[in-house]
């Protein structure tokens, strides 16, 4: 029996793949290299942005005739896009040789709703759960070479008005210290990986909901810590939680990349309160000072976001200085994406389409120049 999976969207649904994986070997599967040997086709969906979503549903309209040639092919799709209940209906009732929708947070329970497919117990299921506790028992089948993925947290508290993450991961939890020093422990053991990348969608928010506190800042000393030879990187970063603590364990810390992922989103004020971002243009180039004047040799990355409503010309051009004078390595840009139940898919002002695109690509082709002008030093 064998399993094809194929993942959208970030790191973390990179590793929740590798989650995937890891129960469907259980099962007795072997992955294989095409959707057209695969006995199980899985998607590992993503909601971030319409684009991920519209592929999503491309690719799963593909399979119609596979399924017909062979009635026993098992289809799921599950993740963050299927989190949204309206979605995972939309799926079901567009897609009827889809076997099994489900979100993010039953997952954990793919192998029994497989065996009911299987069995005959169902023809066909919708099954999407509240957020629970996090599961440490779940084995992992891990596709990144010498890198291995440690996710330290699930969720987000912060809300930014275009986001949909809360919504589709649920709010923070971190996992216990212990347990995370442990797989690195483990892992370190089997002699196969080399670095480590530590995954939350806040890494800085990490052991706030723990008894007692633990910081994200002493997470780090202590991975470094354990004997061995290896490193680590991490990310997201969020700019109202990076630490001077944070900051100076990267400094002093050999075995932690001199790397920073610190997405601005947008280097206007005014933005930056309407995407409930908690920071100012000031306050973020004051972080960035702290990193280049502790860490000379920091690679700096970002994200930004053009054409978030009611966006003018004068505001986006902050957002365009702010890359010019921070010089980053390298950036990722995006334009403005309406995300259902979020707060800013429902303000007045949306921008157009054409002045987005040509937002975005003039952000792009800046940074495209910067990296020519540094690459030539």
């Amino acid at each position: 029996m064998k399993y094809f999976i194929v993942t959208f969207g970030c790191q973390m649904n990179v590793h929740d793949s590798e989650k995937i994986a890891g129960i469907l070997e259980n099962m007795g599967y072997e992955c294989c290299d095409t959707r057209e040997e695969a006995d199980i086709i899985v998607f590992n969906t993503c909601a971030i942005r319409e684009g991920a979503e519209d592929r999503v549903f491309g690719n799963v309209g593909a399979l119609k005739q596979q399924k017909k040639q062979n009635p026993n092919l098992i289809i799921v799709v599950c993740g963050c896009m299927t989190q949204k209940e309206a979605t995972a209906k939309y799926i079901k009732e567009t897609f009827p040789f889809v076997d099994i929708v489900i979100g993010t947070f039953n997952v954990t329970s793919l192998a029994s709703y497989i065996g009911k497919i299987k069995e005959k117990q169902q023809k066909r299921m919708l099954e999407l759960w509240e957020e629970g506790e996090i599961d440490e028992s779940l084995p992992y089948s891990r596709t990144s070479g010498e890198n291995a993925w440690i996710n330290i947290m699930q969720g987000c508290n912060n809300f930014c008005t275009y986001c949909i993450v809360p919504y589709v991961r649920g709010r923070e939890k971190s996992r216990q210290e212990e347990n995370i020093l442990k797989e690195i422990q483990e892992l370190i053991a089997c002699g196969k990986y080399k670095k480590f990348t530590l995954l939350g969608q806040n890494v800085n928010s990490y052991g706030k909901d723990l008894i007692p506190q633990v910081s994200f800042a002493k997470l780090l000393k202590d991975i470094c810590a354990l004997p061995g030879d290896f490193t680590i990187s991490f990310m997201t970063s969020h700019p109202k939680d990076l630490t001077d603590e944070v900051i100076d364990v990267v400094a002093k810390e050999d075995k932690i990349e001199k790397y920073i992922h610190l997405p601005a989103q947008s280097g206007d004020n005014r933005i930056l309160k309407l995407m409930n971002r908690k920071y100012t243009r000031e306050s973020y180039l004051e972080i960035i000072k702290k990193i280049r004047e502790k860490i000379s040799n920091c690679r700096l990355t970002s994200d930004f976001i053009v054409g978030f409503p009611t966006e003018n010309e004068e505001e986006f051009m902050r957002t365009y200085s702010l890359v010019k004078e921070v010089r980053f390595d390298n950036i990722f840009a995006f334009m403005y994406s309406p995300r259902e139940n979020t707060v800013a898919a429902s303000m007045d002002g949306q921008v157009d389409e054409e002045i987005k695109n040509q937002r975005v690509n003039k952000l792009l082709a800046l940074n495209k120049q910067i990296q020519k002008e540094d690459n030539k030093k």
